[in-house]
């Protein structure tokens, strides 16, 4: 259209082009088709992310163990529970880049990390529903000490009541209504972790301050 109206022959050709140019919304296409393919790619690049965190997050159940990347399990782990926190949260990682492998079932680690993921979430949702702003914060860090490694889960929930804190890691105990928590979650992660691994999982809380579990794994 530009070299068309640069030439005074070609006059009669924009008088017929630029109607139709109009009706077609040329502009518009040419600023929203880049945006659309773009986003497009976006989309692509998360799907990616998903199926290579899944293909890594569920490896095959062994009796034996091996070294594991934990900082890269925790990534995957918040990859997959996406769904879960996406609207009500924001994931912080604070992993330590120096963290060694771990001796350890990799699929058993990842439902640890799952579990501990899923009940931050729900103490979130909680506190949201408490009248708490949302989104709340789940922070997940890692650390190294001498003789083994340490995963923290924070949230800003409305902390674990006194009068239960003993029986959270009890089989089928829940604080939670009837279809959004078994019960087995927790009890199912301190037996993998203090059975299966040797290790320890605890947590601190402050009532309306949220709580924090902790894993502690042999190296």
């Amino acid at each position: 259209v530009r070299a068309a109206e640069q030439d005074p022959d070609d006059h009669s050709a924009v008088a017929q082009l630029e109607p139709m140019l109009k009706k077609l919304k040329v502009e518009y296409l040419l600023r929203e088709v880049p945006l659309a393919i773009q986003q497009t790619l976006d989309g692509i690049g998360r799907v990616s992310e998903v199926v290579r965190a899944l293909k890594e997050f569920a490896v095959p159940q062994s009796d034996s163990r091996k070294h594991v990347d934990l900082n890269t399990c925790i990534e995957n782990a918040v990859i997959v529970a996406r769904s879960q926190w996406k609207e009500v949260a924001q994931v912080e990682l604070k992993l330590d880049p120096e963290l060694p492998p771990v001796p350890c079932l990799a699929a058993e680690i990842n439902q640890v990390l799952l579990h501990l993921i899923i009940n931050a979430v729900q103490a979130i949702e909680d506190a949201v529903s408490a009248g708490n702003p949302s989104p709340g914060v789940i922070v997940i860090s890692t650390s190294d000490d001498i003789t083994h490694v340490e995963i923290r889960v924070s949230d800003t929930g409305l902390g674990i009541d006194e009068a239960v804190r003993e029986k959270v890691f009890d089989l089928f105990f829940s604080t939670k209504e009837v279809g959004r928590g078994s019960g087995q979650g927790l009890s199912f992660s301190h037996n993998v972790v203090t059975k299966q691994h040797g290790g320890k999982l605890f947590f601190e809380s402050e009532k309306g301050q949220g709580s924090t579990f902790i894993v502690r794994l042999p190296k």
